[in-house]
């Protein structure tokens, strides 16, 4: 059964592929496609097998993730903690193939929803301690999870029949489904959006101002909450894209904050997700995701500031919707820079921590996989 969810998405398209999850029983949906899950194999979808030392690296650091989870599903070593840091490590274990219900990282998925969930507020429906990075971030793993994930025993008991045990924030949200917890985390950023001037979004989810990286995490989710078959206003997205549009110049460069194209700093990481958030939102027409996507096959190099985990998330998304030959490229530079720098444990360094570093830097590789439907071209 291993992979037969990701592959009725392959074959059917994310829509119809939710559809159809929530149509008929799992069971049922993967004995039909069994014969069809064995001879289609992800090499044989996607035109290449995953290189072997992407695959080493991976593991190692899936290895890393699950030993250094915590019972209640996060992961607090580090100065950086919480919902968003949670979602970032459960779509690792998303998008490494394995079967999220019966595969060995199932326990480790469940609970990791379990803590998403158990922090979202049951009126506004936000997630975490009222950082919109934060919500963003949990958001899309909501929406990668939705389908995939079978959350009728989450809440009652582990993938082995045990029962499991709970926070008490995470008690009162018990037996909250994925979908439920997902369409309560678009009706906050829907909120936060329709309030907010530019059309974007900043850390308060009440703020008036906007930036482009604060609302590239939440616009991304709310993508991925829409492709999953979550109702979200083509308005929204129009008015999140008309602001990313006014921050985009001529030459691809994206401004920060306040609408305005250009602005001081390395825009790497902004281009990036201006590019992405374009090719998923269906708009390659536009002039400036032609602006943007060429910034970066002319500047695709090893990151420049500080924080080049987070560049380097976004480039490889974006490199890999515009350019396949040239994401094909620096995916080999990057596949050696990770194998160089991984640790003995199957961790990542990272100034945030261990967990934000390791998570980071496996979903920089994770797109070789094509498992998880955001990463669909």
């Amino acid at each position: 059964m291993k992979q037969a969810i990701y592959t009725l998405r392959a074959l059917f398209g994310v829509s119809m592929f939710h559809a159809v999850s929530r149509s008929i029983p799992s069971t049922i949906a993967l004995a039909a496609l069994t014969g069809v899950a064995q001879a289609q194999l992800p090499e044989l979808r996607h035109g290449g097998a995953v290189p072997h030392e992407v695959r080493e690296i991976y593991d190692h650091g899936l290895q890393y993730l699950a030993a250094s989870q915590e019972a209640g599903g996060a992961w607090t070593r580090g100065n950086m903690q919480g919902p968003a840091i949670t979602g970032l490590c459960l779509m690792t274990f998303l998008a490494s193939g394995e079967d999220p219900n019966f595969g060995p990282y199932s326990a480790q998925v469940r609970a990791a929803l379990r803590s998403i969930i158990g922090a979202q507020d049951t009126v506004s429906g936000c997630i975490g301690s009222g950082n919109m990075y934060e919500h963003g971030f949990a958001m899309l793993a909501l929406a990668e999870a939705y389908g995939a994930v079978d959350d009728h025993n989450m809440w009652s008991a582990s993938p082995a029949g045990r029962a499991v045990s709970v926070s008490r924030a995470a008690g009162a949200a018990a037996n909250r489904t994925v979908g439920q917890a997902l369409e309560l985390a678009v009706r906050c950023a829907l909120a936060s959006q329709k309030q907010n001037q530019l059309g974007g979004w900043r850390y308060s989810p009440n703020a008036q101002d906007a930036d482009t990286s604060v609302s590239g995490a939440v616009l991304v989710g709310l993508l991925a909450a829409r492709n999953a078959g979550i109702e979200v206003p083509d308005q929204a997205i129009d008015r999140a894209l008309a602001y990313y549009r006014q921050s985009t110049g001529p030459d691809g460069s994206v401004g920060y904050a306040g609408g305005m194209a250009g602005g001081p700093g390395d825009s790497l990481a902004r281009s990036s997700i201006a590019t992405l958030v374009y090719a998923v939102a269906r708009r390659k027409d536009l002039k400036e995701y032609k602006a943007t996507i060429d910034y970066l096959k002319h500047e695709r190099g090893q990151g420049r500031n500080h924080n080049d985990e987070y560049t380097f998330y976004y480039q490889a998304q974006a490199l890999y919707q515009g350019d396949p030959d040239a994401w094909e490229k620096w995916n080999k530079a990057q596949i050696r820079r990770l194998k160089q720098s991984q640790q003995a444990d199957g961790s990542f360094a990272s100034q945030f921590g261990p967990a934000y570093g390791t998570s980071m830097s496996l979903l920089v590789l994770a797109v070789n996989y094509r498992f998880l439907p955001i990463y669909e071209r």
